[in-house]
């Protein structure tokens, strides 16, 4: 048996907290639903200096759910209300197979306060965390038009594609990286551990090294010398690149740079126009209106060049323009993607045509991916030929001309 310290809400409304003995940390969270109380936190109480290094601790603003959990949740909600069950008994059902203490915890939560008389999407907006706001715009419009299921399927639909091109995205990224990481270790180590040796031979033979030679000489010895300063460096400049993409003025630069930078730059525009295209007509189908669509659109985007170009289209949208006219005057969005929105908009068929978009982006996501993937084999191979084989060449080159001045003639 175990204490766990909780804090909640009761049904006025008023902050309580204390202590429940429970053999889990599930079962507390049980006993303390049936209190008819709205729990934000468990954790397991600890005494002493053990309670500062551990202790199970979740925290419904803290913490996330699992990957792929949320769509799973979105399409067996879908099927369940589509099938005729009541919400209600369709949030119990998927309450009780949670698989994160975090869902488990908030879908509880969610629960009492639909059976306060709170609507689904009202419920939902509390934990940002966990439901997003283009989730929690959906439903909204879901409950307002009366097809919540409809909705609830077309938002499983989305959420699936956009867990589907991360994974696209996050492939093409882990083979260079992996590679990119191999072999700077296989250089830092032929140059720390193997090269200086060969200066001890060197300087034994008293032979005059050649300029290459000397260069990769001094090198390796500075890092063997230098190690912690070098690795320092690397991690301290790899440290402070994140915090400095992390503000607003570097998430500009960087997001600029990156819709530019060779070989992967087509990639990130198009996963760019992708995810833009794809958020707009899933949110237009689903009864959003235009601008709210625009501002969910553009706060989602994940780029700032997108997300500024959208902000400068919602202003003129709201002057009466159309849509198409400013976009057409962003660098980022190709003449096709903008004939096809005011196509789009003047035939009243603009969710159709923004699927659309979204549908060639993907493919064409897909096969820059196998594209790449084919591309930057060989580039690698040739980038650690390059290094790797320098090295060698520096450190044989003088023995090399010392046979050949050994050598008879």
């Amino acid at each position: 048996m175990s204490t766990f310290k909780y804090s909640a809400k009761d049904s006025a409304g008023k902050s309580v907290t204390g202590t429940i003995d429970a053999p889990t940390q599930v079962e507390a969270l049980d006993v303390l639903r049936k209190k008819n109380v709205q729990v934000l936190k468990v954790q397991e109480s600890k005494s002493g200096d053990e309670a500062k290094g551990s202790g199970l601790n979740i925290n419904l603003f803290g913490g996330g759910a699992k990957k792929g959990e949320i769509e799973l949740f979105t399409r067996q909600l879908s099927t369940m209300v589509s099938a005729g069950i009541p919400l209600l008994e369709c949030l119990e059902i998927l309450e009780e197979q949670a698989e994160s203490a975090t869902v488990m915890l908030t879908l509880g939560n969610v629960i009492e306060d639909i059976r306060s008389g709170s609507d689904l999407s009202a419920a939902l907006a509390h934990y940002p965390k966990v439901f997003t706001n283009i989730y929690v715009s959906m439903v909204r419009a879901g409950e307002a038009s009366g097809q919540l299921d409809e909705i609830l399927s077309r938002l499983a639909d989305y959420l699936e594609a956009t867990a589907k091109l991360k994974r696209e995205i996050k492939a093409a990224m882990t083979y260079p990286v992996v590679s990119m990481i191999l072999v700077m270790a296989i250089t830092g180590f032929l140059m720390i551990v193997i090269v200086p040796k060969f200066k001890e031979i060197f300087d034994g033979l008293g032979v005059e090294l050649p300029g290459i030679t000397q260069s990769v000489m001094n090198t390796s010895l500075w890092l063997k010398n230098n190690f912690f300063i070098a690795f320092g460096a690397v991690i301290g400049t790899f440290v402070g690149f994140i915090c400095w993409k992390r503000t607003e003025g570097g998430k500009a630069i960087w997001d600029r740079v990156v819709l530019r930078v060779p070989i992967f730059g087509s990639l990130f525009r198009k996963v760019a126009l992708s995810r833009f295209s794809r958020t707009f007509s899933t949110m237009i189908k689903s009864g959003v209106p235009i601008l709210g669509s625009l501002e969910i659109v553009a706060e989602t985007a994940g780029n700032t060049v997108i997300r500024s170009a959208v902000y400068n289209a919602m202003d003129s949208v709201r002057q009466g323009d159309t849509l198409a006219t400013p976009l057409g005057r962003e660098p980022v969005f190709p003449p096709m993607v903008v004939r096809m929105i005011g196509i789009g908009e003047r035939s009243g068929a603009l969710e159709t045509l923004l699927g659309k978009i979204s549908e060639f982006y993907d493919q064409q996501v897909e096969a820059e991916v196998k594209g790449l993937t084919s591309l930057i084999e060989p580039l690698l191979i040739a980038v650690m030929g390059v290094v790797v084989g320098g090295i060698v060449l520096a450190v044989f080159l003088p023995i090399m001309k010392l046979q050949e001045a050994l050598t008879p003639k």
